[in-house]
């Protein structure tokens, strides 16, 4: 049987974020997933099989600010979760500089055929905006690795090449895209000239057949699969493939508490 994994989020405010995130658990029945909410709106990963996922999405999309939902599918030949878990949180991505919404950038998005584009630019920066484990397992071609352990990071090492990149545009893109949205409206207010990968890495794989002639290597995905190709496809590699360095050992624990022998 085959399963689908579907991802998405959404910057809009929340009124009640525990009333919701109860809602959200009792309609997702049957869906495994990790969903994240606040009051500045929701980030999800959720998987099951096809009827159950769209009948989710319909209801979701039904509620106040949620219509028009960009989702990213992705087909599956096992479940990617064990369980569902819908969390409370501060925010949904915590960027680590306070006033900054995922709902202040302007103009930044740009189509993954667009982003083709951008990518044969000598005039761009192309911009990883992942952990440095992720960007080692794959990347778009000519990204560069600013190197950082943890998303909070990411605003230093943009202060630090702030200059050099005037009057170039930076091309930036991530997992999904969320975490684009709140480093690209600093970015703007920064002075720099931004796009972003709508959907990011996952909707530029969705929409190429040919993806692999911009993105090299694996994407890593925070499920059992660990990683998936350019095709989409669960590629095989291990957790313990990824982690290698000692200082992630955390993130390899927690890679393995999603291992289906656990279940």
């Amino acid at each position: 049987m085959a399963f689908v994994h579907s991802s998405f989020y959404r910057f809009t405010p929340v009124a009640d974020p525990a009333a919701f995130a109860a809602w959200l658990r009792e309609t997702a029945t049957g869906l495994g997933g990790v969903v994240l909410v606040a009051g500045e709106g929701l980030s999800a990963a959720i998987a099951g099989e096809a009827d159950a996922v769209h009948a989710f999405e319909t209801r979701l999309q039904a509620e106040p600010g949620f219509a028009g939902l960009h989702v990213k599918h992705n087909a599956c030949e096992r479940l990617p979760f064990s369980r569902l878990k819908v969390s409370v949180k501060r925010e949904i991505v915590a960027f680590g500089i306070p006033g900054v919404s995922g709902q202040d950038a302007t103009d930044t998005h740009v189509s993954p055929q667009r982003w083709r584009e951008l990518l044969a630019d000598p005039d761009t920066v192309v911009l990883d905006n992942r952990n440095s484990f992720e960007f080692k397992l794959g990347r778009f071609r000519g990204a560069i690795d600013p190197g950082v352990a943890h998303f909070r990071d990411f605003p230093a090492y943009v202060e630090a090449h702030r200059d050099e990149w005037r009057g170039k545009t930076v091309a930036m893109y991530c997992t999904g895209g969320i975490r684009c949205e709140k480093t690209a409206a600093w970015m703007q207010q920064r002075g720099l000239k931004v796009a972003q990968l709508d959907g990011g890495i996952l909707n530029f794989l969705e929409a190429f057949p040919d993806a692999a002639a911009d993105w090299e290597g694996e994407c890593y995905v925070f499920d059992k699969r660990i990683a998936i190709d350019a095709a989409g496809r669960e590629t095989g590699t291990t957790a313990e493939a990824v982690f290698t360095d000692p200082a992630d050992a955390w993130r390899l624990a927690r890679a393995k508490r999603l291992d289906p022998a656990e279940d």
